[in-house]
């Protein structure tokens, strides 16, 4: 294990919302991040590394002890299992909706469905609780594409402001779970880093408590 602390941040919304966040931690990278090619980034904290990384890598990197903790949606967790993490905190960011749509005012049929998106688990589990067969294709990004071109009837996607389903003639059906941004922390690093960690964690909370 490092002696570094490795925290792993996930690109995109998440990140430039967890910047300011980690700022009251004093745990600042060192240069600007959204735009550096670089993969580890040194901060304000001699001892503290920051990678940036896709959503949905970073419960791997710190379940596996890549990183010992991280900052993922909870979409990413319950799709992808957390198995070997501890979940401390709800960082209360990039809040969002998962979701079921459609073309507007179209009737899905009756029977067995045909559904594209990138969270397969979900969709499933979702579908089945629904007591409705459902076909699920996996896609990784375009979702909105799927039932314009008839390559499905419903998708399952992240819905935030509804704007790009708005675009694309589809509409928001059904609500899945509503989903924010979550820390995570590798178990054996919780353990053997405490003294670093906890600190960090308290930190964060008292400024989610104040936002």
């Amino acid at each position: 294990m490092s002696k570094n602390l490795i925290i792993a941040l996930s690109k995109g919304r998440i990140l430039k919302e967890t910047l300011p966040l980690l700022a009251t931690a004093n745990i600042a990278p060192l240069e600007d991040v959204t735009s550096s090619r670089k993969l580890i980034f040194d901060t304000t904290l001699d001892h503290v590394k920051i990678i940036v990384l896709r959503a949905t890598d970073v419960p791997s990197y710190v379940q596996y002890g890549g990183a010992d903790v991280g900052v993922t949606g909870k979409d990413v967790l319950m799709e992808h299992g957390a198995e070997g993490l501890y979940e401390p905190l709800d960082l209360n960011i990039a809040r969002c909706r998962l979701m079921t749509a459609a073309k507007k005012g179209y009737q899905s049929p009756a029977g067995r469905i045909k559904v594209a998106t990138k969270f397969v688990n979900l969709a499933k589990a979702y579908y089945a609780s629904q007591g409705i067969q459902a076909d699920v294709i996996k896609l990784y990004g375009a979702m909105e594409l799927a039932p314009i071109l008839g390559l499905a009837d419903e998708i399952v996607d992240i819905v935030d402001t509804g704007n790009t389903l708005k675009a694309n003639g589809l509409e928001a059906r059904d609500e899945i779970h509503q989903i924010s941004t979550r820390l995570v922390v590798n178990r054996a690093s919780m353990k053997m880093k405490h003294a670093e960690i906890q600190p960090i964690i308290e930190q964060l909370s008292r400024a989610v408590a104040q936002s």
